[in-house]
């Protein structure tokens, strides 16, 4: 751990320096060194700090409620023709604490290298899904609030509550990243095409913790409609079938978006869970600074021999931007959940409010 340590160290230390060296290359090679930095208040009722369901109340100073605390370093080398080397390394962080966000894995966000030509791109590593790729220009919420927001945990598979691993992901959690994926992305002008493959590395068992997908999006002016299917093999070659599709348009200051995900899980020999997410909201640049946001999402689930349950969500926050890197935040949340979903202990009816600052880099 200290040998990995003195290496960030010295990357952290060389990085202004092989950046102004690419700045002068001919080769027109760079190396950047970036990050966001994001602590909010939050206080909640029927929720934990991670805000699972909850029986009481939380006040908590946390990281990343906004935007996810991280930093990475990413780079690319001119090969010539038209060819480049690409590489990205980002790792998750707790600002509160200065700690990881995943001990396990330094470069729990980003751990790959690649090349582009032409209209291709190639990247191998641990990467996003095929399904976070195409929720991010669709979700209401723009990606934010990541620990309860239902388009990143439940459709792109970040909390799938399954508790099993699917995918060569490195957590039972979620299925948000894979380790070991190469991930082909063609552009055509407004059009992007991606093909994904996980390999699970698994001995004597080819198909095991395995995963394969494709996806499709296309922008145009202030539309965009992004969609992407994706399935994802456990140790025991049980498979989870995931697909989601949105749209989002952009008309003068107001954006709007909508999206809609499934996903169908084997737990067990003759068990099944389904999840569905739909999703839509709003923002409003009211003022050249001001953004506000509001964003509803339903979740339901099915499950072998259980009830069907699930839960709505309302999300709204105002964003203010100090300026181009640093901003404040307000949100405000509200959760409802149906049939037992949060458990006989916790409230049927959860809230949350955050204020914090954000600051990229």
């Amino acid at each position: 751990m200290k040998k990995t340590n003195g290496a960030i160290c010295a990357l952290l230390a060389c990085a202004p320096a092989f950046a102004q060296t690419a700045s002068t290359s001919p080769s027109a090679s760079s190396l950047t060194l970036y990050g966001v930095v994001d602590l909010g208040l939050r206080h909640a009722s029927g929720l934990t700090a991670a805000n699972a369901p909850a029986p009481g109340s939380h006040h908590s100073l946390g990281s990343g409620i906004h935007t996810t605390s991280r930093w990475g370093v990413r780079g690319s080398e001119d090969l010539g023709g038209g060819a480049r080397a690409l590489f990205n390394l980002e790792s998750g962080l707790n600002a509160d604490t200065g700690a990881p966000a995943n001990s396990a894995k330094y470069f729990d966000r980003a751990s790959w290298v690649g090349l582009q030509a032409g209209w291709a791109t190639v990247a191998l590593g641990r990467q996003t899904t095929l399904l976070a790729d195409a929720i991010s220009p669709v979700d209401p919420l723009s990606m934010r609030f990541a620990s309860f927001n239902p388009n990143i945990g439940v459709s792109a598979l970040s909390q799938h509550g399954l508790g099993i691993e699917y995918g060569s992901a490195g957590a039972n959690t979620g299925s948000y990243r894979l380790d070991n994926a190469v991930k082909l992305t063609g552009r055509f002008g407004g059009l992007t095409a991606r093909a994904m493959l996980g390999v699970g590395e698994v001995a004597s068992q080819s198909s095991a913790l395995s995963s394969h997908g494709l996806g499709l999006a296309y922008a145009d002016g202030g539309f965009t409609v992004s969609g992407a299917w994706q399935t994802f093999k456990d140790a025991n070659l049980r498979p989870l079938d995931a697909a989601t599709l949105g749209a989002a348009w952009q008309w003068g200051s107001v954006r709007l978006a909508a999206n809609a995900g499934r996903s169908k899980a084997q737990t067990g020999a003759a068990t099944h869970t389904e999840q569905r997410v739909l999703s839509a909201g709003a923002t409003w640049a009211a003022l050249p600074l001001l953004d506000l946001t509001a964003t509803y999402y339903k979740i339901d689930r099915t499950r072998t021999a259980a009830a069907d349950d699930g839960y709505g969500r309302m999300v709204a926050f105002a964003e203010y931007k100090l300026s181009r890197r640093t901003r404040v935040y307000v949100e405000l949340d509200h959760t409802r959940w149906r049939n037992g979903y949060q458990g006989a202990a916790n409230k049927r009816v959860a809230t949350g409010a955050s204020a914090g600052v954000t600051h990229s880099f």
